[in-house]
């Protein structure tokens, strides 16, 4: 490689995909680089719909690259193809092999109860007999193995494929099953990714119709790689109804909407209480958030649980509101939510 090429690259790796922190080079857009007599051509690819995307990128690229000593001019081709039919596509997204749909759980931030969400709808998509499987996919704080009340280690196949834990008719896998409780995942991003990759392409999940990835909080490194290597069906932002959770999950929605995922609708959680003395609704956390921020966001408002010492309780135990108490108003409201997701998602 030429000192001029070298150079091209390391410009290229200053060049951030839209929406993200994470630049073209990483994510692996990059095909070629030709350089003759000072005259540079960059070939990326790209799998989007936005128009604005490629644009800004290309723009960004060739700013760059004439700045440098060298070169007289530069130009940056994208070979543009379409989101695979029927999935939203991350940079270069493919489907897990034997999953009908792929459906991320999210929240902008911490503590908003996407963990009880994820566990709940998963259980919840399994009563409306649909072969459903839950991936744990926060490496430093997996809650998964707690929630479902097993301390089971994962099997490896012959074929190094390790074998999910199987528990009120779902399929698991969480970091939880492999540490210890006082064990914390200490890892630096490399390994964090490689975790979740495993987790995703290396477990033999079989066939399912829904496989739901409970994902961290926040917009880092575990979301753009499963964005970014994942065709997923769309995504379930969970969020409370005060305004600094909303905030938070209209960037988790941005996130999803730059890479071509569809928001398939937000959750509100801890959404009311219902005094057990008086039987009188407390909006703690306010009220309307969700509904305001669906409509801004012009998604479903799929649903609004309510704090609820019964759930807290079950989930505690080792078995979801949804399995263990299914008269409960929230097993009610999960059975709904996942009723409309089976109509949205045929």
């Amino acid at each position: 490689m030429s000192a001029l090429e070298e150079q091209v690259r390391d410009a290229l790796k200053l060049v951030k995909y839209p929406g993200f922190t994470r630049d073209i080079v990483s994510f692996g857009l990059v095909k070629s680089v030709n350089i003759d007599n000072g005259e540079v051509k960059v070939q990326l690819a790209l799998a989007t719909n936005d128009p604005n995307i490629p644009a800004t990128i290309k723009s960004d690229a060739e700013k760059l690259l004439r700045r440098i000593d060298g070169v007289r001019n530069a130009k940056v081709l994208i070979d543009i193809h379409a989101p695979p039919a029927g999935a939203g596509a991350g940079v270069g997204a493919a489907r897990i092999p034997g999953i009908k749909h792929a459906i991320a759980v999210a929240s902008g931030k911490g503590g908003v109860g996407k963990s009880t969400v994820a566990a709940n709808l998963a259980l919840a998509l399994e009563q409306t007999k649909a072969r459903v499987g839950l991936c744990d996919c926060d490496i430093y704080g997996p809650s998964i193995s707690l929630m479902f009340g097993t301390r089971e280690r994962p099997m490896a196949t012959e074929e190094n494929k390790i074998v999910p834990i199987e528990q009120y008719g779902l399929r698991l896998m969480s970091m939880g099953f492999l540490l210890d409780d006082t064990s914390p995942a200490i890892l630096r991003g490399p390994m964090v990714t490689r975790y979740t990759q495993q987790f995703l392409r290396q477990v033999e999940w079989g066939d399912l119709d829904y496989l739901v990835l409970d994902l961290p909080p926040g917009t880092g490194d575990i979301q753009l790689t499963i964005v970014q290597t994942v065709a997923l069906s769309g995504a379930i932002i969970v969020t409370t109804p005060q305004e600094v959770a909303l905030i938070d999950a209209r960037k988790a929605a941005t996130m999803f909407e730059k890479v071509n995922v569809p928001v398939l609708g937000l959750i509100e959680n801890m959404s009311y209480f219902i005094c057990s003395s008086d039987g009188k609704r407390y909006d703690i956390f306010g009220s309307g958030g969700g509904e305001r921020e669906a409509k801004r966001l012009r998604v479903p408002l799929l649903g609004q649980i309510p704090i609820d010492i019964a759930t807290r309780e079950a989930g505690d135990r080792g078995m979801p509101i949804v399995g263990e108490d299914r008269q409960s108003p929230v097993a009610a409201e999960f059975r709904r939510i996942a009723e409309n997701l089976r109509k949205s998602l045929p």
